[in-house]
Formats: structure tokens, C-alpha cells, sequence
């Protein structure tokens, strides 16, 4: 019965099999004092376009995920308010159900420990049009630098990957254009003229190993500005394994999986390429 209950929230968030039993376990009973901080926390962001996600020094799990449940049907209604299209919404919002998905993976049971990062969906300025993910921003050197007004202040979209679909080039270019279109049309007010990526990917060792592949073709649409050390999430977005320990027990069957660890073996270290284009 409570599963039924929570059907429609359930499909927005794109929730399924154990992890809809254990949310619909969560929301079973009123919201704890905790939660309902957790909740107002994001309701003050929203429409605020915050940069950076929420941080919690001692973070409860649970608490952000029944937070994140109860609160995702006020972002989807701010989205419709602003005229943005019901599947748009939810295919932005449907990244609680993969990182439910991804940390079963990862742990082996359920829980969330990504919550900071979907605290940027809940804040309205992240969207999944195709296959990207586009984070709308102000231009971080802007806010990071005194007396800049806000009238002054350019906006960026960050773009995210997420994992589950290829990146070949026909999907990118079908990403970025209606990324283009999209943020043009709902935030005409807050121009954004530079996408930037900061990832693994954008590596140039990763595009050096493997120049035919997809992941290269997407690393060479943006300008690299600088890489940053970043030990361990070449292993984490390859192998859904937090940390370096094991390596030999990971497995070498694809060209990505050995680009990556041959790396660590050599006694190399994996960074992020810190990229940008122009739209």
C-alpha cells in the first residue's frame, strides 16, 4: 500500500525495486525535526542559483533522502511554473533514482552518499537535456572576485556525464544545441555564452591512450584551461569504487578499464581537466 501511495513520486525520481520499498519506508511516517531542516535548508536555495552543493559535517543519509523525496515535488512544480515541460523535469529529477542505484552498486545496500550533489537539482538551475546535464551558474571567477555587481556578473552552464549512455558525437551535438535553445528560451535574462566541464575525462592522458574513442572526441570540444590532481575518480566513475585499494582485483576487459589502471600501476596519478567552449 505505501508503495502505491508514492507511486507518482516514485516515477518522477525515477525510484524502483528495493530502493522504492526503503524510501517508501522513510516516508511512512511525518518528518523528523532533521528532515524538515534539511528541507528548509533547500528551500531557501531555491531559484537561487547556488554554485555548490550543500555540505553536512556529520551528514545522516536517511535524513537528506526522505528530504530530498519530500522536497523534489516543489522543485518539479517550480520547473512547470516556469513554463519548463513536465518530461524535462523529471528526466532532471530522475538522477535520485540512479544515485540510489549507483550506491547500492558501490555499498551493497541502501543509501545515498551523493545527497550533496543532487542538493544541486533541488536548488532548480540543473537540468538533463539528451544526454548531458547542464548546470546554470554564475560565472564562479565573478563571485569569487570583490565589488563585482550582480548586473555585472556573467553565467556559465556546467556540464555534467551522467553514466548511464554513450557519449557519441551526434548525442554531444544534440546536448549542447538544445541546451542552447533551452536556456535561451527559460532564462533569456541570465545569458550563458561558456559551458565549462571539470572532469576525469577531460584528462589529457585519457585522450593520448585512447584518441579514437568517444570519450576523447567529447575531451577535445573544450579549450584546457588547467588539470588538478584527482587520485581516486578515474577509478570511481570507471569502477563505482571509492578509494585505490584492490586495484588487482578490478577488472581489465575493456581499453578504459586497463587506460585506467595501468595509470595507478605505473605510479601515475589520474587529474581533472578544468575545460571550457564556447556555445
Amino acid at each position: 500500500m505505501a508503495l502505491t501511495t508514492h507511486t507518482g513520486l516514485f516515477e518522477l525520481l525515477d525510484i524502483t525495486g528495493d530502493d522504492a520499498e526503503e524510501c517508501a519506508a522513510l516516508l511512512a511516517t511525518p518528518p523528523g525535526e532533521a528532515v524538515l531542516g534539511a528541507m528548509a535548508t533547500m528551500q531557501e536555495r531555491l531559484g537561487s542559483f547556488p554554485l555548490d552543493s550543500i555540505q553536512e559535517d556529520h551528514a545522516v543519509e536517511t535524513v537528506w533522502i526522505e528530504a530530498l523525496l519530500r522536497f523534489s515535488p516543489t522543485v518539479h512544480a517550480y520547473h512547470l511554473r516556469l513554463g519548463i515541460s513536465p518530461d524535462v523535469s523529471a528526466a532532471s529529477l530522475s538522477d535520485v533514482g540512479l544515485q540510489l542505484r549507483i550506491n547500492r552498486r558501490v555499498h551493497g545496500r541502501f543509501g545515498l552518499d551523493t545527497w550533496g550533489w543532487l542538493t544541486l537539482h533541488m536548488a532548480g538551475n540543473l537540468f538533463r537535456l539528451g544526454r548531458l546535464q547542464f548546470h546554470l551558474v554564475r560565472s564562479p571567477e565573478d563571485t569569487a572576485q570583490a565589488g563585482t555587481s550582480t548586473a555585472d556578473q556573467r553565467w556559465v552552464l556546467g556540464v555534467h556525464i551522467p553514466e548511464d549512455g554513450g557519449l557519441s558525437p551526434a548525442l554531444v551535438d544534440a546536448s549542447l544545441a538544445e541546451a542552447r535553445l533551452f536556456f535561451a528560451r527559460y532564462f533569456p535574462d541570465k545569458p550563458a555564452a561558456v559551458a565549462t566541464c571539470d572532469s576525469w575525462m577531460l584528462d589529457p592522458y585519457l585522450a593520448d591512450r585512447l584518441p579514437e574513442s568517444n570519450i576523447a572526441s567529447f575531451a577535445r570540444r573544450f579549450t584546457l584551461d588547467r588539470c588538478s590532481d584527482a587520485p581516486t575518480d578515474a577509478v570511481y566513475f570507471t569502477f563505482r569504487q571509492r578509494g585505490l585499494q584492490d586495484m588487482d582485483r578490478l577488472p581489465r576487459d575493456t581499453s578504459l578499464q586497463r587506460v585506467v589502471l595501468e595509470r595507478i600501476d605505473d605510479g601515475g596519478t589520474w587529474q581533472l581537466g578544468h575545460g571550457h567552449l564556447e556555445l
